[in-house]
This record gives C-alpha cells, structure tokens and sequence, in this order.
C-alpha cells in the first residue's frame, strides 16, 4: 500500500482529502491560493500540506513570487503514489484501465470479445492487468484497490440486473468474488454511476459542481453528480432510467441497442454498440427515424431531472458517437419555465468532456475517492 499505511480500511482525514482534492483540481497551485477553496486557517492547511508532503501524496516545487510577501511553494500529486484498476463491462467489450493518485489513466485496454462468460472474461481482465502494471513499472503493493462498473440495476443481496448479453454477470454479488479472484478490495456500480464519476474528476465535472450525466449504451442510464459527490440512492438505483417510463414505451427509449435494430432493418450492418460509435453517419437509412421516435423519452428525462435536481449541466455521454450525441442535443426541448417573460435559470447540455473511457475511469477512482478524495 501507499505510505504511512493509507489504505481503504484506513482512508486519510477528512481535512487531508480536502485539501488533496483542491491540488487535484487545480495543480499546479501555490500553497498560499489553498486557502481560496478550502475553509481552513492558513496555518491548518500549512500543517496539512506538509504532512501530505511526509506521506508521499504531495510534490513541493519551486516558489512562486507574486507581488509582496514570501513566495508560496507550488504543488502537485505525487502522481505514482498510489493506482487504481477500472474495468467496464459492456454487452460487447471490456474496458481495463490504470489510473494514478492525480486520477489520471496511465493506460487503457479494450478487450474487444463479447464477455458472454465471466470465468472467461476474468481470466482475460486479470492477464490485461497483469500486462499493464509490467509495463508501466507499478509495484503491486501501490494499488489500492479495483472499481467494476457494468450497467443494470442493483437487487436485494448486491447483485446487478444486468442486460441480457450480460446474463451471467446478473443476479450475483460480485464483490466478494472479485475480491478472492483479484487478492485486492473491489467497488461494484453501475456504469451509469462511474461514468458520471468519471466526468466529475476528468470533465464537465472540473466546472459543474452538480450535474446530471445520461449513459447512452446498449441500454439508457443516468449518473447524478450533486454538490461534487455521487448520489448513489437508498438501494444504489438512484438514476435509474427504467422508471421514467411505462413497460410499453421500452423500445421508444433512447437506448443504442434499438438505433443498432433500426439500422439493420434498413440495410446498415452494425455489428456491436463499439461499431456504431466508430464508424457512425448521420446520413444512415434509420437515423432520423429513431431520433424523432426516441425525443419524446429524452424530452421526458431532461425535464425530469431539470426540475427534481436543478443541475448545472447534463452531460451526454457514454457510448454515444459524438455527432449522435450532438444531433439530440440540438433537438432537445426544454418545458415551461416562462412567466412575465423572464426564463428561469436551465441547464446546459454537452457532450461528455472526459478524453478517456468514463465509465472504466470512473470506476478505478471508486477507490482512489473511497481513500484519498471527499
């Protein structure tokens, strides 16, 4: 483990995970313009940042002069401090990445085959580590622990309900086999859930305190960012799509797998979710036909979360292809909010900013939040 035994049974203070978390945001920063983002005493942060510095977690480097006064040292993560693994798990692929202390990813794997059986898929996720960590010269010892993210929703016992291509993943409590399978501590969410994590340390969520984030997949989900923290819900569904809709409206939602159906019955071979985000065109036989059927459900959602949650953004992310993600951008539309010609305050909506993977991302800072991060 990292120094001074920080680990997932023993996570850093609060104040410490403040504090670390404001020199992730904004590195390099001067030690002085700490006290901008954190409510502490100057002296408090002074003896925060060096014990920081003692535990290996923080970088001092040369002192920036600024106008009078003594000059303030800079800062910036010990980035190779500590690691994390995230793995995605999609109806057609998995994702396997490693990420440093600054929640940066040193580097991603796509396992392209269907991972219809899970001893199979493991044995390949464990070899793709394996390979990763050799050739990025990490010792074991500093990772901290393994994020999975997969879509479905969470059952009574802590299994996954997961799509169908996914039947052997669902209706099981994974963590405890991973746990045993990988000799190391394992998160399990929803990827809906990772990639809004994902977005908050890597995208939108640099300048959306709150925001809502839509997983456009094989299936439809959400993540919620709220005052800078993942809202999880009473029985971890919170954002759970399936709700904004009766059972009749399900192939009326905005989910890919039914825009990959409608291409083929117009002559367009699609072969998986990963195919259409490559070579997607906006000319296709079929798009424009999902599109107009799908907007009534996407309306439905924005608006739903415009009014319960009040976010700053709503990030269009996922497996989305970019200019898929910008058409519905541009067509959705906002109800109501008028009276005496005033307009209440809205939402933006964007494409997701993370340059990486943000469910497999999102997944591997699971740990690095549950030790070092508020």
């Amino acid at each position: 483990m990292v120094s001074n035994a920080v680990s997932p049974s023993s996570p850093l203070p609060s104040s410490e995970r403040w504090v670390l978390d404001v020199i992730r945001r904004f590195e390099p920063i001067a030690r002085s313009d700490l006290t901008q983002h954190v409510d502490l005493a100057q002296q408090s942060v002074h003896r925060i940042v060096e014990t920081l510095v003692g535990r290996g977690l923080v970088l001092t480097g040369a002192p920036l002069k600024r106008g009078r006064g003594q000059p303030s040292a800079v800062l910036e993560l010990q980035r190779d401090a500590a690691f994390s693994i995230g793995i995605s798990v999609n109806t057609d692929s998995i994702i396997v990445c490693l990420v440093d202390l600054a929640c940066r990813t040193v580097e991603q794997i796509t396992l392209h085959e269907p991972p219809l059986s899970r001893s199979v898929s493991l044995e390949a996720i464990r070899d793709a580590i394996d390979r990763m960590i050799r050739r990025n010269g990490v010792t074991p010892e500093k990772i901290i622990g393994i994020g999975f993210a997969i879509s479905g929703f969470f059952v009574p016992g802590g299994g996954i309900n997961a799509p169908e291509p996914l039947r052997d993943w669902s209706l099981v409590d994974l963590k405890p086999e991973f746990e045993a399978y990988f000799g190391l501590p394992v998160w399990v969410e929803n990827n809906a859930t990772t990639g809004a994590i994902g977005e908050k340390m890597r995208g939108a969520g640099l300048w959306a305190r709150s925001f809502a984030y839509f997983s456009f997949n094989y299936g439809f989900g959400m993540g919620l960012i709220l005052d800078g923290k993942p809202y999880f819900g009473s029985h971890r569904n919170a954002g759970e799509m399936r709700m904004f809709r009766p059972d009749d409206e399900t192939e009326n939602r905005p989910a890919l797998r039914y825009l990959i159906d409608e291409l083929r019955r117009n002559g367009v071979r699609i072969d998986s979710v990963a195919d259409l985000k490559e070579r997607f065109d906006p000319a296709w036989p079929g798009v424009e036909a999902w599109v107009e059927r799908i907007m009534p459900q996407l309306d439905r959602a924005v608006n739903a979360v415009t009014g319960v949650v009040d976010p700053e953004a709503i990030v269009y992310g996922g497996q989305i292809p970019r200019e898929l993600g910008r058409m519905l951008i541009e067509r959705t539309t906002h109800w109501g909010g008028w009276r005496y010609g005033v307009e209440q305050a809205l939402p933006k909506l964007v494409l997701s900013e993370a340059n990486v993977d943000p469910a497999a991302a999102g997944a591997a800072m699971l740990p690095l939040d549950a030790v070092f991060f508020p």
